[in-house]
């Protein structure tokens, strides 16, 4: 089989088992969802929703966040992971944000990986639900894993997984493959697992 037709069987198979699918990161305004991606690096998604509620109900624009002090937004995500650096790429992209596109967030993915503390990874996702723009593939750490498992690259570098994955699959499925790897990954196929009983192990290479 070869590697496109293996991902159309892997993203058939994912329809039936996620029919629906969507981020699970909770936020109400676009510079939220900016905000909220950019605090699930290297942290679980579920984790940032702890701690977003107390900060996003009382700052929910770029504005807002243009005006914070970087010790008062650390107070709010003291607890997630890379907090410091997070803080102040979020302040700097707000900023950035406020002054150069009125408080927008940019429509371009050069302009989006422009921003600080944002790669192709966060600029897909927020690109993609916001404005239902797709130039590209967010290559997560379940994608990642999961690409490499089911051999569709070899690769362990997110940007050549993106490439290989944008080859194989038509545009249409950009957005909601990656949506539903992660699905996957939660909910069958986590890191530890051995793969007795995942509804995809045939496609295991």
């Amino acid at each position: 089989m070869n590697k496109k037709t293996k991902a159309a069987e892997i993203v058939r198979e994912l329809k039936k088992l996620f029919p629906v699918t969507k981020t699970v990161l909770e936020y109400k305004t676009p510079f939220q969802l900016l905000v909220a991606v950019i605090l699930s690096a290297q942290t679980t998604d579920k984790k940032v929703n702890e701690v977003t509620p107390r900060l996003f109900a009382k700052f929910k624009t770029a504005k807002d966040f243009a005006n914070l002090s970087q010790s008062e937004l650390e107070l709010y995500i003291k607890s997630i992971g890379l907090y410091r650096g997070k803080a102040k790429n979020i302040i700097a992209a707000a900023k950035e944000i406020s002054k150069k596109y009125n408080g927008q967030l940019p429509r371009l993915m050069s302009e989006m990986t422009a921003l600080p503390g944002v790669g192709r990874k966060t600029a897909s996702v927020v690109l993609g639900i916001i404005y239902g723009i797709v130039e590209g593939i967010a290559v997560d750490t379940h994608v990642r894993r999961l690409s490499q498992l089911f051999g569709l690259s070899k690769s362990s570098n997110p940007d050549i997984i993106e490439r290989d994955l944008m080859a194989i699959l038509p545009k249409s499925e950009w957005q909601e493959f990656t949506f539903r790897m992660i699905d996957y990954g939660r909910k069958y196929c986590p890191a530890s697992c051995k793969h007795l009983s995942c509804p995809l192990r045939e496609l295991i290479v």
